[in-house]
């Protein structure tokens, strides 16, 4: 009976400190007060940003970056400004040069594990990223959904710069999308704010839900699947390497996508309209494009079909972008 009543707009306390005792595992050390749960990733985003900035507020994001950002962005009226990557990442120096033209309210990144790139962002590069945003005022909003994939990342920016970064997560990529059980992470002072946010959205996330996520955080079953998809994703990279060994890729050896340049002359909506007819779908680079002509090139998923159809799949793939270069 207790989960079908309303509950705190934040989750159980009880809950929360699960979550936090979750994210060691991540190298971030959050108090239980600190957390919030949500109803995955991008609601977490959506309350951040609905909360913390205001509409007219400009928010500098990777040139290429998680298409989730940009609806986000255009629901609260946030104007989004691309950046060029410097290395494995944003551009600290651009950022700065940026700020200096500008008014810019806030940063939105994935350090470990970008999304379409699958970067990890050297320590270094973070420590610049954080000085910049201290000497600017800058809010980081830190995004953290494929972070379990990479086990020997860096430490999160909210770890690095706890005063200054909301940094959100789920279980939609380790567990299933369906979900929807994700958490924010956040300063005491803007936890509140972010509180009524998620009050005036969804009220709570289900509790039934919270319930069942929490006991799989609790009794390892999150654990073993993380570990589980580590390697499952990285025996499908090992068949990306095999089947598109001709083309050169941007992506990470444990990532469940891959980023493909197509060869020059060959149109991005070109290959996507091929594909689809042989039964492929892929995502052009126009969804994860900001402020600019998005480059030619494809993003491939490699998850929810066996190796083997993940293997014809790359094939035709293969066959299709080198026969348009031809």
């Amino acid at each position: 009976e207790s989960v079908l009543r309303y509950q705190p707009h934040g989750g159980r306390p009880h809950e929360k400190a699960i979550v936090a005792a979750h994210l060691k595992s991540r190298g971030l050390s959050v108090a239980a007060d600190e957390v919030l749960i949500t109803s995955g990733a991008i609601h977490g985003l959506a309350c951040s940003a609905m909360s913390l900035l205001r509409p007219g507020d400009a928010v500098a994001v990777d040139a290429l970056s998680y298409p989730g950002i940009q609806v986000v962005a255009e629901l609260s009226g946030l104007e989004l400004v691309a950046l060029p990557a410097s290395g494995l990442g944003l551009d600290p120096d651009a950022l700065d040069a940026l700020c200096r033209r500008r008014k810019i309210r806030a940063v939105y990144c994935m350090p470990t594990l970008h999304n379409p790139l699958g970067w990890v962002m050297p320590l270094a590069q973070r420590e610049a990223l954080i000085a910049v945003a201290r000497r600017r005022g800058l809010l980081l909003l830190e995004d953290g959904t494929y972070a379990f994939l990479e086990k020997k990342a860096p430490a999160p920016l909210a770890a690095l710069a706890p005063d200054i970064t909301v940094y959100v997560s789920s279980l939609s990529k380790s567990v299933a999308a369906g979900l929807r059980f994700g958490f924010a992470c956040a300063p005491a002072a803007l936890v509140p704010k972010i509180h009524r946010a998620i009050r005036a959205t969804v009220w709570n996330t289900p509790t039934l839900v919270t319930s069942l996520c929490c006991g799989w955080l609790q009794d390892g079953t999150v654990a073993r699947l993380e570990q589980e998809k580590r390697c499952d994703a990285i025996a499908r990279q090992r068949i990306v390497s095999t089947v598109l060994a001709q083309f050169e890729m941007v992506r990470h050896p444990a990532s469940y996508f891959v980023w493909l340049p197509l060869p020059a002359g060959v149109r991005s909506d070109a290959v996507a309209m091929r594909l689809k007819e042989d039964n492929v779908l892929v995502s052009t680079a126009a969804p994860y494009a900001v402020g600019s002509q998005p480059p030619h090139a494809i993003r491939l998923a490699l998850g929810s079909v066996s190796h083997a159809d993940l293997k014809r799949a790359l094939e035709k793939v293969s066959a299709i972008v080198a026969g348009l270069a031809d």
